[in-house]
């Protein structure tokens, strides 16, 4: 068939799709990794309880190919190659922590993680009447499945009283008597902006626009995409002016970013789902900007990634249907064919368009630590990390033992670390 993006492709769209000479995959088996050999020193007093009062004034240490260098970031547009693609995500942070009381006077916290039914956040969210969540339970014991709790709410459309029945062990039934309002506009009246615990505070007022990004539009993350709080639509007028192209995709970020690895061995962890949305035009422009590609925090470089391992499963399973689609987490490294990032986009495009889809929607596992090969992504915009975490081990795939050197330097020379605090450009080559 033909496809103007595309050129021409034979029936089935797949049978083109050849093997790429790209490098092959690392001897590295990432489920043997130690995290212990992931650790370094994080002093209490480095971690950036509250952001500068100017996002953009944060400090940005620059590794591109083995050296380091210190700027500011708003200098970023400067520092980006010519001809890069930033790539965003634009998950906006809900107030998913709901606080109940019960009669008796105890506590009981929901925090809703993903919806369950419908399982669409934006339907969900939308709901006017009922909907069903997967939620943690704080003080679970005194909530027991099938028992309810209630709260009365007052808002711009009136009275409103929200039932929170748990009916499994995990996961939460909300309903309500005011079909005026829907589940988003609940949770803004009644629900707390979840904040990183490692802040160690409660959730402020000034928390419910720092913790978002100023490009944040499709609601449903428990925790903000952090790299881009740092951005300012100064910094984005500034890459305009560098013809600097910016592209938007979607990944819902979990409660599974605040998750330590417990397990001793990297194989020993489990990596929550979380919930991918990219545009067809967005996957058009990402497949001809492939050798250019930027991602804006770890979120975009498992969006990222996991297009092109989902284009890879379509090529080899072609008459997947779309609510079969999932990246697994250990799917990059089960071996196999390897095949060209454009080849494996030109898929996801060609599937698109057999399947009417003007938006790729799919759930992804994906972990990435040493020993995977990245496909897409040839730089990330990225915060500093926490010890023994996933996002840490993603950072050694990209730039190595050099992870070390970079971590290193940003605690000898004052850097503000986690959430709120300051970034790094990371560039291999």
């Amino acid at each position: 068939m033909e496809h103007p993006a595309l050129g021409v492709w034979s029936t089935p769209y797949v049978s083109q799709i050849h093997l790429s000479s790209c490098r092959p995959m690392s001897s590295i088996d990432p489920q043997q990794i130690a995290i212990a050999d992931y650790d370094y020193p994080l002093p209490d007093e480095r971690i950036a309880r509250y952001p500068l009062p100017d996002r953009s004034s944060s400090k940005l240490l620059v590794y591109r190919g083995g050296e380091i260098s210190e700027h500011t970031f708003r200098d970023l547009p400067e520092l980006l190659p010519e001809g890069s693609v930033l790539v965003r995500n634009n998950s906006k942070v809900i107030r998913a922590r709901l606080v109940f009381h019960k009669e008796s006077g105890a506590r009981i916290e929901i925090f809703c993680l993903d919806p369950s039914a419908p399982e669409s956040y934006e339907r969900s969210l939308s709901a006017t009447e009922h909907c069903r969540w997967h939620c943690m339970i704080g003080n679970a014991k005194r909530f027991r499945i099938d028992t309810s709790l209630y709260e009365d709410l007052s808002g711009s459309k009136g009275q409103v009283r929200l039932q929170a029945k748990r009916v499994a062990e995990g996961e939460v039934a909300f309903s309500w008597d005011n079909a005026h309002y829907t589940f988003g506009e609940l949770l803004e009246l009644m629900g707390i902006l979840p904040i990183p615990p490692y802040l160690d505070r409660e959730t402020e007022e000034s928390d419910l626009t720092t913790y978002q990004t100023v490009y944040a539009q499709r609601e449903g993350s428990v925790a903000a995409p952090t790299a881009g709080l740092h951005f300012t639509p100064e910094v984005f007028a500034q890459l305009r002016e560098r013809d600097i192209e910016v592209l938007d995709v979607t990944l819902h970020v979990g409660a599974g970013t605040f998750r330590p690895v417990k397990a001793e061995l990297i194989g020993g962890h489990e990596m929550h789902a979380e919930l991918i949305s990219v545009s067809r035009s967005a996957l058009e422009h990402l497949r001809a900007s492939l050798g250019h590609i930027i991602a804006v925090g770890t979120t975009s470089v498992r969006t990222l990634e996991s297009l092109y391992h989902l284009g890879v499963y379509l090529t080899e399973h072609p008459e997947s249907q779309p609510e079969e689609l999932h990246v697994s987490q250990w799917q990059p490294y089960q071996g196999g064919e390897v095949y060209d990032a454009d080849r494996a986009l030109g898929t996801l495009l060609c599937y698109m368009e057999c399947h009417e889809l003007t938006q790729l929607v799919f759930p992804t596992s994906i972990i990435i630590a040493p020993g995977y090969v990245y496909r897409v992504v040839r730089g990330m915009v990225t915060n500093f990390h926490q010890p023994h975490s996933t996002l840490l081990l993603l950072i050694a795939a990209l730039i190595g033992e050099d992870w070390r050197r970079v971590y290193t330097y940003a605690l000898e020379h004052e850097f503000r670390f986690l959430s709120y605090g300051d970034s790094s450009l990371l560039m291999p080559y």
